[in-house]
């Protein structure tokens, strides 16, 4: 894990930050709770002393919602690095139309602030294109790699193939948006990395492909034992491209404990209570008003005479 300082968050301009999430659902972004699900049961998977470490790298971060999930699964002496261009300049135009349509509001402040609402330490942050990552990233570390960066198909191609030089014997890689309408190229990509055998289908669910560059059959023995014992998670298992694929589809699946902010949310002050004032009496009847302002104003004879001439009308 980096070793990161943790001075207060501001702008690059010097102002304050927008104040930190005080819940894991206010984090913007996609994360669906049974994708959660699935991340847990593959990193957590027969993790044991026994285990060699493995990093975890995740490409494209948004505002940090699977970022700060993947955090909480660091193990001793494991690394885990964030890539993205956040709010720097795109490497070519297409990039640039991207970036300005999905991602406007895309600041790494914004996703520090949130990050560290919830994970004592920032990751490693690698702060530009995703191509960077197979010169940055030692080879063969990494355990799990979240790709979920340009929706670009030459730019997912350049992913996929550092995801190969980063990842670990037995690594996870985990695609976003491998089935989106507004997302073709990514699409295009990871289903000619299929197709051309290289790249081992495990699983996907309606967001998410999860495939391995070795052998996928342990993974889904596995996995398909696993969700026999799950009432909230249907599944079915498809021939594609000759491999096998286990399809996974949610009945309303409860995700693990979601994290926690470091520092609870400070209790709402109520508002003061004004001091009891001069509390004003009922209204008089309009009689007894006329009645009391002519005693004050008016000279006695007078005051009798209007007096008997009320009593007259009403009799």
């Amino acid at each position: 894990m980096s070793h990161v300082s943790q001075a207060p968050v501001t702008t690059p301009d010097g102002e304050p930050a927008p104040p930190a999430p005080t819940a894991y659902d206010q984090v913007n972004g996609w994360f669906s709770g049974y994708d959660q699900v699935l991340f847990d049961w593959f990193l957590t998977r027969r993790r044991g002393a026994e285990e060699k470490p493995g990093d975890l790298l995740e490409l494209g971060a948004f505002m940090g919602k699977s970022a700060i999930f993947l955090g909480g699964y660091l193990g001793e002496g494991e690394e885990f690095t964030v890539c993205d261009l956040f709010d720097s300049p795109a490497p070519d135009d297409s990039n640039l139309a991207e970036m300005q349509d999905s991602y406007p509001t895309l600041t790494r402040r914004g996703f520090e602030t949130n990050y560290l609402a919830f994970r004592e330490e920032l990751p490693t942050i690698i702060q530009a294109p995703t191509f960077v990552v197979a010169d940055r990233v030692r080879p063969a570390s990494c355990r799990f790699i979240h790709i979920d960066a340009s929706h670009l198909y030459e730019h997912v191609v350049q992913d996929i193939a550092s995801s190969r030089v980063v990842a670990a014997p037995g690594a996870v890689v985990v695609f976003d948006d491998y089935r989106s309408e507004h997302c073709p190229g990514v699409a295009a990509a990871v289903w000619a990395a299929v197709a051309t055998g290289e790249l081992h289908l495990i699983c996907v669910s309606a967001s998410k492909l999860y495939a391995t560059w070795d052998d996928a059959a342990p993974y889904q023995a596995e996995l398909l034992t696993w969700l026999e014992g799950r009432e909230d998670l249907w599944h079915g298992v498809d021939l594609v491209a000759g491999q096998s694929l286990v399809r996974i589809g949610d009945e309303g699946s409860v995700p693990p404990e979601p994290p926690k902010p470091l520092r609870p949310a400070p209790e709402p002050v109520a508002a003061p209570v004004p001091p009891p004032g001069h509390q004003p009496g009922p209204r008089p009847r309009a009689g007894t008003a006329w009645r009391r302002l002519a005693k004050d104003l008016l000279p006695p004879v007078v005051t009798r005479a209007i007096v008997a001439w009320r009593r007259r009308r009403r009799g």
